[in-house]
């Protein structure tokens, strides 16, 4: 039997840029329910689930038929109201799926769990793309990853990595030859899961507020897969208008 596979979707209610942010309507629809229905495209998920602390959420979702779980308001991160959720959830292997990305792609979702599928070594894996707008590179919202020659993750980091000491700023990076942004999508083998989440925070983590450098630091591996699709994340009311002016484009482009 092929391990079962679900994703669920954090749906932290309170957002300091945004307000509300998973109910945000995007053309007639909530933005945590626009993501739930990207996810469910996805060809080796079994099941979606949205992992909430709010009842405004928890009612919206299932007022639209989806499957819905509360959880603790207290959880410092997704990855622990993931595991949180997770515990109720039985399947094989979970994909994090952000619930501020409207637009995901359904074929990234199936990159990132596709290497659990081929490896029962590995116990996490995620994405990331190519950088082609020089401006990313230095942007410090922007995760760039670096990855070692098996195509796992040696370190990610806001600050531009690798250095490129002998054509820093040129063409090369330019075209975006070097520099790989990481996109916040995790899968995760169950029981890896739970271990994750009850580690100590790292010194490295603390630093760059990047909690996937706990894995690393405790010595696991993440596999990283290369995608060429992207996804756009919503984090202000720009970004929010964006996104509904591509999807209005998208779905009557007349």
């Amino acid at each position: 039997m092929p391990p079962k596979v679900a994703a669920i979707i954090p749906a932290r209610y309170a957002s300091t840029r945004l307000p509300g942010k998973p109910l945000a309507d995007i053309n007639g629809l909530p933005m945590v329910w626009r993501v739930y229905l990207q996810a469910e495209k996805s060809g080796l998920v079994d099941e979606v689930w949205v992992a909430t602390d709010d009842e405004r959420v928890y009612n919206a979702v299932s007022s639209l038929g989806g499957k819905v779980i509360m959880t603790s308001p207290d959880h410092p991160s997704g990855t622990d109201r993931l595991a949180e959720a997770a515990r109720s959830i039985i399947a094989d292997i979970y994909v994090n799926v952000q619930g501020d990305e409207p637009m995901i792609p359904h074929e990234m979702i199936d990159e990132a769990v596709a290497p659990l599928l081929d490896d029962p070594g590995l116990n996490m894996s995620t994405a990331a793309t190519v950088i082609t707008d020089p401006d990313e590179i230095s942007d410090p919202a922007v995760v760039k990853v670096v990855l070692d020659e098996k195509g796992c993750a040696l370190y990610f980091s806001r600050s531009p990595i690798p250095f490129h000491r002998d054509s820093w700023g040129g063409p090369f990076y330019i075209t975006g030859g070097s520099c790989l942004k990481h996109i916040g999508i995790y899968a995760y083998r169950r029981e890896f899961l739970f271990k994750y989440a009850g580690l100590e925070p790292t010194v490295l983590e603390r630093l760059e507020k990047l909690e996937q450098l706990r894995a690393l630091g405790h010595g696991e591996r993440i596999k990283v897969v290369i995608t060429r699709r992207e996804s756009i994340g919503v984090d202000t009311p720009a970004d929010l208008d964006r996104v509904r002016r591509l999807l209005a484009q998208k779905e009557d482009p007349e």
